[in-house]
């Protein structure tokens, strides 16, 4: 693959040259890819790099070569077709057009109307980071009660994501409605601290549990995917020990392969720890219908 301008400086904060993106998805494919392959993906592109306006891009351009993986989907007013990463040569290709950051969808080819991971996006109100740590341990707790595997990452940007592996059983209306009534519980133990309030104006000071991720053609920011911060931020996969003494953007492009040369992929094993949702679904309404009484 020709690099174009590969001098091009995408943080200039950081120096960070559009060969350094790609030098980085080529040696972070053997740790990402198991997370992102067969999922349709949306890009966010910045060619003058992140200080100006970057887009996104959620449909194959004309000029994509025709080894790169694609899928058609349905979307309300006809079909789009999104790529797919499915090996290092595309994660590559896609940072040679300054697609920065990787976004992906919750489920895969080829079944892409059954999501395999359940994501709660927490997203920090005044209590900054703090907050994000206890929710993000609240949903911890709930998860596992519910008969679920949950993990962590951070997003790179200012929060983390809780995700727990499904089966792919399950529709994405019956994923949304438990992630949403999941969340609901959370936020009723602490409703001074945590809120699912859509509307920004009625949320205060607390922390949003975002299950919006949860339907059809959302996204979450994919493992590993770089985020347009400076210092070139990673959503990164940590052990739940982490999350008391991380960042969310505690690990970067240039730091990442010394934390994995001393420790495997926390999220290495996460979709052998894949569960139906059914289960999980009758231990959450019971709960429900106890909290009612």
């Amino acid at each position: 693959m020709a690099v174009s301008n590969p001098d091009k400086v995408l943080f200039p904060d950081d120096g960070v040259t559009k060969a350094e993106l790609i030098s980085y998805y080529l040696r972070i494919a053997p740790v990402m890819l198991p997370h992102v392959s067969g999922r349709p993906l949306t890009l966010v592109r910045y060619p003058n790099g992140i200080r100006q306006q970057g887009f996104f891009q959620k449909g194959v351009s004309d000029y994509f070569p025709g080894w790169i993986g694609r899928v058609e989907v349905t979307k309300e007013d006809g079909t789009v077709i999104h790529p797919l990463a499915d090996d290092a040569a595309t994660l590559a290709y896609l940072a040679n057009q300054a697609a920065v950051t990787l976004h992906v969808w919750t489920s895969r080819v080829p079944r892409l109307d059954y999501p395999d991971v359940v994501v709660f996006d927490m997203d920090p109100g005044a209590g900054g980071f703090a907050s994000v740590r206890a929710a993000a341990r609240l949903t911890r707790a709930l998860l596992t009660e519910l008969g679920l595997a949950p993990y962590v990452q951070t997003t790179g940007s200012r929060g983390l994501h809780v995700a727990a592996p499904l089966d792919a059983s399950a529709g994405f209306e019956e994923v949304r409605a438990f992630a949403r009534d999941a969340a609901d519980l959370l936020a009723s133990k602490a409703p001074a601290r945590f809120t699912t309030e859509v509307r920004k104006a009625k949320r205060a000071d607390r922390l949003f549990i975002d299950t919006g991720r949860n339907a059809y053609a959302q996204t979450f920011a994919a493992p590993y995917t770089v985020r347009p911060r400076p210092g070139a931020p990673i959503a990164a996969p940590i052990d739940w020990a982490e999350v008391g003494r991380i960042q969310p953007q505690s690990f970067t492009i240039r730091n990442v392969f010394r934390r994995l040369a001393r420790k495997v992929d926390p999220w290495a094993d996460i979709w052998s720890q894949a569960r139906p949702l059914a289960p999980a679904r009758r231990r959450l309404d019971a709960m429900l219908g106890a909290d009612r009484k």
